[in-house]
């Protein structure tokens, strides 16, 4: 940021703060006292809270180091041959498999999670299992059994005495940050598979984890496979600073984060101002749809699918017409039921919005939860305005959603387009003009007709992905919401004579 030169209006102003322009043009207001804290090359950023951050000068490098690094395993990537990539997943998968590697891997994760239990903090997805360990190693057998995206010819065009080619090759440095779960770790290294290189910033809880997964799995298999080391780079900090540093890095060539939603956008609100295309997954909650041609089994067992645990595509609305409360709001909460006993649950949050009937809606779901879960079910249940239905509800052990009484689904669909973090849109119901009516109006890039949690790459297309992303900053260029590794890439345009 640089300062603006003052006018004589600006005399007024209170002595304590002085007026700063940001590269996108807005002016900032900045208290001296933080100003009087700068050191020699550190950097001001603006934050969406409007109060600039400050970047300290040994972040920044430490950061710009390791894209050094990453930059030339980069260019060692480009003359590796398939062969070598594809052991490089064979050999990491077996290096999970080995006990005593994995045995390692897990005396360092329980003291992970010792220390985020002691903090406070949720370790649901912390913790590592042995599910989690098959999951891991069947991704990176699932990326070694697939076909490479390097040179391959997607078109040709024929012309006398030449063609052209379009061809897909490898991007560059991918730059993750990820929150605390050390499995994210291996569903990065599907970058790898079309010779791009990786740079990750874990969230604290799960670092020393996914540093001991990177030490004892994935760069003694990138060696064993003779392939750069450092293809594969976690950052040892456990500061957001180096976030930001790694981000406003304009060598890297795709920036990836997931999170909570506000970070995830000041995320990439500094990528995309140093120019780095962004794939952000953040803010999330699945919508679910019903109507006069709902069939309440259906509408039951697709509650209770979407609600086993809590991800960004777990039930998070559901929206029912006022003139099938009195059919489909028992089936709802029956739902609700399924998914409690299934999951060893024992309470449950809900939010009734003021809409037209949601006082009569709110009292009969009062009494069926009363009815139907009974006094071993800790319920909570409150009113909530409108306007809160775009709450993404945040919960680990305690399922949390809202329910809205509706005109019908095209209000049902204006309240998702106007609230909703645009991301799942899924309609139970018999009529096929009503999916078309959802398919045409809702903004959501995942549209269904049943359970919400189908979306997932590994659950919808048998591939580790990178994350989900919605459509809250609108439509995505020329991409699907789901990003996997096989989808980095860039095309490169050959001409080839003919001799």
């Amino acid at each position: 940021m640089r300062a603006r030169p003052k006018r004589n209006e600006d005399k007024a102003m209170d002595d304590s703060s002085v007026r700063l322009l940001s590269p996108s043009g807005t002016v900032v207001s900045v208290d001296k006292a933080i100003l009087s804290r700068l050191a020699a090359g550190d950097v001001l950023i603006p934050s969406l809270s409007g109060e600039p951050l400050i970047l300290g000068k040994s972040e920044q490098e430490a950061v710009a180091a390791s894209v050094t690094r990453s930059l030339a395993a980069f260019r060692g990537m480009l003359s590796a041959t398939d062969a070598q990539v594809v052991a490089f997943f064979a050999h990491a998968a077996a290096r999970l498999g080995d006990d005593a590697v994995w045995d390692a891997i897990c005396r360092t994760n329980d003291a992970d999670v010792a220390a985020a239990e002691a903090a406070g903090r949720h370790v649901g997805r912390l913790r590592l299992s042995e599910k989690v360990r098959r999951d891991m190693i069947a991704g990176l057998q699932t990326w070694g059994a697939s076909q490479s995206i390097r040179g391959h010819v997607i078109e040709t065009r024929e012309h006398e005495g030449f063609r052209v080619e379009l061809v897909r090759e490898a991007l560059g440095i991918v730059g993750f940050v990820f929150e605390g779960r050390p499995n994210v770790v291996v569903d990065a290294c599907g970058v790898l598979r079309g010779g791009n290189v990786a740079v990750l910033r874990i969230g604290r809880d799960a670092l020393r984890t996914a540093q001991a997964i990177e030490a004892l799995a994935i760069r003694p298999a990138l060696a064993e496979a003779g392939l750069p080391v450092d293809a594969f780079i976690i950052l040892d900090s456990q500061k957001h600073e180096a976030a930001w540093a790694l981000f406003l890095d304009k060598r890297v060539s795709l920036a990836v984060a997931r999170g909570s939603g506000p970070a995830v956008e000041f995320l990439g609100s500094l990528a995309r101002g140093v120019g780095t295309p962004v794939s952000l997954h953040g803010t999330g909650g699945a919508w679910m749809f019903t109507t006069a041609f709902t069939d309440g089994a259906r509408f039951e067992e697709a509650v209770g699918r979407s609600l086993d645990r809590k991800v960004c595509n777990t039930l998070n609305t559901c929206c029912i017409p006022t003139a099938q409360a009195a059919a489909l709001l028992p089936r709802f909460v029956a739902g609700l039921k399924h998914a409690l006993v299934t999951g060893k649950k024992d309470s449950v949050s809900l939010h009734v919005a003021h809409e037209a009937g949601s006082a009569d809606a709110f009292d009969r779901l009062r009494g069926l939860l009363a009815e139907q879960l009974g006094a071993d079910v800790r319920v909570a249940i409150e009113r909530i305005e409108t306007a809160r239905l775009g709450i993404e509800w945040e919960w680990e052990s305690t399922p949390e959603l809202s329910v809205v009484l509706v005109d019908g689904l095209d209000s049902a669909i204006d309240l998702f387009n106007d609230l909703s973090p645009r991301f799942v849109a899924t309609l139970v119901s018999d009529d096929p003009a009503e999916h078309a009516q959802l398919w045409q109006r809702a903004e959501a890039p995942f549209v269904g007709d049943s359970l919400t949690r189908w979306v997932d790459g590994a659950y919808a297309l048998s591939k580790p992905e990178l994350g989900l992303s919605g459509w809250g900053n609108g439509r995505l260029f020329g991409r699907g919401g789901i990003l996997c590794g096989d989808d980095v890439f860039t095309v490169r345009t050959r001409y080839v004579s003919r001799r």
